[in-house]
């Protein structure tokens, strides 16, 4: 119980990430912002009994280290493109070696799926793809050519409501798709 408050309670920090960026660096510098990352990811990792996280997390100490050693704000905004990178590497992965992750999850509710749900996972695994694609040029030209407060705003609230309307979308469809008799 206490491990999983934990997992929510990181992964809800890690969210807030750009919200966190953008009111710490009032009262401190990029370097103890991401001191406070490197932290987090670290607790992330400790909390993770399954291992499932841990080649992501890595990525991420190691990018933590760059921005601690670096202390500037140019690479504490980068983290949101990193992330879009290890999605994108992880979702294009699965679809080399499949079965994709998309296809994974839908599993895990209907062991049997038809062939045809493979098909539409697989379809669904390559829109994810190309948003992190889009999302995460976003996110590098917010974070190069843009101001903190776009930055935030983008990064803090916008993508997620992107990704959101996405993963809704993709729902509805779903549904959709379902109720339409077998041909």
């Amino acid at each position: 119980m206490l491990r999983g408050t934990l997992l929510t309670l990181l992964i809800a920090l890690t969210v807030a990430y750009p919200l966190a960026v953008y009111y710490g660096l009032q009262h401190v510098s990029p370097r103890i912002m991401a001191a406070a990352l490197a932290a987090i990811i670290g607790l992330r990792l400790l909390a993770d009994r399954q291992r499932r996280f841990l080649p992501v997390g890595l990525v991420l100490l190691i990018f933590s280290a760059v921005a601690i050693w670096r202390d500037d704000l140019t690479t504490l905004r980068l983290y949101p493109v990193l992330v879009n990178l290890v999605m994108l590497g992880l979702f294009s992965w699965t679809l080399l070696f499949p079965p994709s992750l998309i296809e994974r999850l839908a599993r895990l509710k209907e062991p049997d799926l038809p062939p045809s749900g493979v098909r539409y996972t697989r379809r669904v695994t390559q829109v994810w793809c190309g948003f992190f694609v889009l999302n995460g040029s976003i996110a590098a030209y917010t974070a190069l050519y843009s101001s903190l407060a776009t930055w935030t705003l983008y990064n803090g609230l916008i993508s997620y409501l992107l990704m959101g309307t996405l993963f809704g979308g993709e729902f509805l469809l779903r549904l959709r798709i379902r109720k339409q008799p077998a041909p």
